[in-house]
Order: structure tokens, then C-alpha cells, then sequence
């Protein structure tokens, strides 16, 4: 799917692919959904994330968390004022990873069902967010000092469709490989 660079297709592709996933996850079997992910027999999933993330719940977190990120992001800058970046103070782009293993920690005990209505209302949330702001606001480099060198809606994109593509990704697989 192509990259979003407007408010239409940044809202419409975060849709579309939303349901695909909750459409793909509605679709697994029951062996399917409780065999725990195994990617180690893929030497080229060397990305932290496929050790990591052992059952749909998991990945659905995930992107439950990236949405606090977001909404937390722009709460916090909202003010016009402020330049608190993306991530927590105690993280980077290099040790994000570390940060995706607190979350995965926080939430062993979060069940499925409870994955699946916190990821529901969280998407709510960022898609009335994103609406909230302008074409111009979303998509033009460095239109909000906070955003750094690139624009809000790239924030946007990567915690909505962009990270859908890569849970669809993830699950297919998965599924592929469990009859």
C-alpha cells in the first residue's frame, strides 16, 4: 500500500487497514490463534520483534501503546509551546526496542478480548485526532516546531497504517505456517 501524503488517504488507509487486521484476526482458526508465534526457523527475521511477540494479544498491544505515544505526543505539545519529543525521555530511536519489551512486559496479563477493545478505542482516538488537524498542519516539514525535521503526519501514518501493515504481515505469516 502506498504511503499516505494527504488527510484523506492518511484516514482512509489507517481505516482500511485497521480492518483488514481485525478482518484477518476474525478469520484465524482456533489452532491458529493459540499456537504462539515461532519465526525462529526464519533466518531472515532478525528484527527484535519477531522473537518478542508470541500471540496476536501481543502484537495488538503494540500497536495499542504506539497509539498512547501518539495521543500523548501531541497533548503534550499541544500548548504550541512546548518540543517534548515522540518518545519517552527514557528512550531513543536507538533503544525504542527496549521501550517495545516494557510494553510487551506490561501487558502478559491483558487477554485478547481486552487487547482487542483497548486497540478499537485507542484507533478511535488517533483517527479523531489526525482529523482534528488541517492538510497543511498534517503534511507540510516542520509546520509544528515539535515535530522536528519532518511532519505530523508521518507520526501519524507510523502508528496507524503503516504499523496495520506490518501486524498484517506479521499474522499472515503466522497463520500461514499453523493450518
Amino acid at each position: 500500500m502506498a504511503r499516505a501524503r494527504n488527510k484523506d488517504d492518511l484516514l482512509k488507509f489507517a481505516m482500511e487497514n485497521y480492518s483488514k487486521l481485525m478482518d484477518i484476526i476474525s478469520k484465524m482458526t482456533e489452532n491458529q490463534m493459540n499456537t504462539l508465534f515461532d519465526f525462529s526457523g526464519d533466518k531472515s527475521k532478525k528484527e527484535a520483534h519477531w522473537n518478542r511477540d508470541k500471540n496476536v494479544r501481543d502484537v495488538l498491544i503494540h500497536l495499542y501503546e504506539w497509539h498512547q505515544l501518539m495521543l500523548k505526543f501531541i497533548e503534550n505539545n499541544a500548548d504550541g509551546k512546548s518540543n517534548i519529543p515522540f518518545l519517552p525521555p527514557e528512550y531513543s530511536w536507538k533503544t525504542y526496542g527496549a521501550m517495545n519489551v516494557m510494553f510487551w512486559n506490561r501487558h502478559q496479563n491483558t487477554s485478547l478480548e481486552g487487547a482487542k477493545a483497548m486497540l478499537a478505542e485507542s484507533h478511535e482516538k488517533v483517527l479523531a485526532l489526525a482529523d482534528k488537524y488541517s492538510n497543511e498542519e498534517l503534511f507540510t516539514k516542520k509546520y509544528f516546531s515539535w515535530t522536528g525535521t519532518t511532519d505530523l503526519g508521518s507520526y501519524f501514518v507510523s502508528t496507524t497504517s503503516s504499523h496495520y501493515d506490518w501486524a498484517i504481515k506479521k499474522i499472515k505469516l503466522h497463520c500461514k505456517k499453523i493450518v
